[in-house]
């Protein structure tokens, strides 16, 4: 039987499906350039010295400093599903803060409680 795909039900899931979409349209035109990008990333984000969840919390803190929004919902869904508390997400913006002053914080009180709120009251995506 054919599985129901996922209808997103909030602005969070929503922003992840349009990321996966666009991605999805790149490597249809860009098929070796995605395929390099997306094997170093893969090789980036795995579990070494430094385990998943710190990883995750390190590319929500550059995306943050950035000003990323697909990439600050991405990384806060990676941090929830690696196990980070909401604690340990709100650290990690204090952390960004610092560097990035007022432009970090004014996406932590918006941005990313609003992703954390969206994707903890939902069943994950996958």
């Amino acid at each position: 039987m054919d599985q129901i795909p996922h209808m997103p039900t909030n602005p969070s899931e929503m922003a992840i499906r349009d990321y996966k979409e666009g991605l999805g349209i790149f490597m249809k035109k860009m098929p070796q350039l995605a395929q390099h990008y997306n094997a170093f990333t893969e090789a980036c984000f795995q579990e070494g010295t430094l385990s998943g969840k710190d990883k995750q919390l390190i590319a929500l803190g550059i995306s943050l400093y950035s000003q990323d929004e697909y990439c600050i919902i991405y990384h806060v869904k990676g941090c929830l599903d690696h196990g980070a508390s909401e604690q340990e997400i709100l650290e990690t913006v204090g952390v960004t803060a610092a560097f990035g002053g007022g432009a970090a914080m004014s996406q932590a009180v918006t941005l990313i409680q609003d992703t954390i709120e969206d994707l903890t009251d939902t069943e994950s995506l996958s």
